[in-house]
């Protein structure tokens, strides 16, 4: 009888030990998860972002494209007033 006592004291002992484990495991899994998540956010975040960025270099090109028009339009009146001047 003593010794069914002291088997059952010693599952029990080891079951204490696998739960602590276990709880162990699963604290450092949250903390991971945790920094996981920040790490995705941030990363959302970024290529938020980026696209921003992105779509602002397109508009600041079609910009410069249109200011070129805009001059080489006027380059070529000036250009075609200078001609008249000269020719008349």
């Amino acid at each position: 009888m003593a010794q069914n006592i002291t088997e059952t004291e010693a599952r029990l002992q080891e079951l204490e030990e696998k739960v602590v484990r276990a709880a162990e495991v699963f604290k450092q899994n949250l903390t991971e998860k945790r920094a996981l998540q920040r790490e995705v956010e941030k990363l959302r975040e970024s290529t938020g972002r980026s696209a921003e960025l992105e779509d602002e270099v397109k508009a600041l090109r079609r910009e410069r494209e249109d200011v070129r028009l805009r001059i080489e339009k006027l380059l070529k009146q000036i250009d075609s007033l200078t001609k008249a001047d000269s020719a008349g």
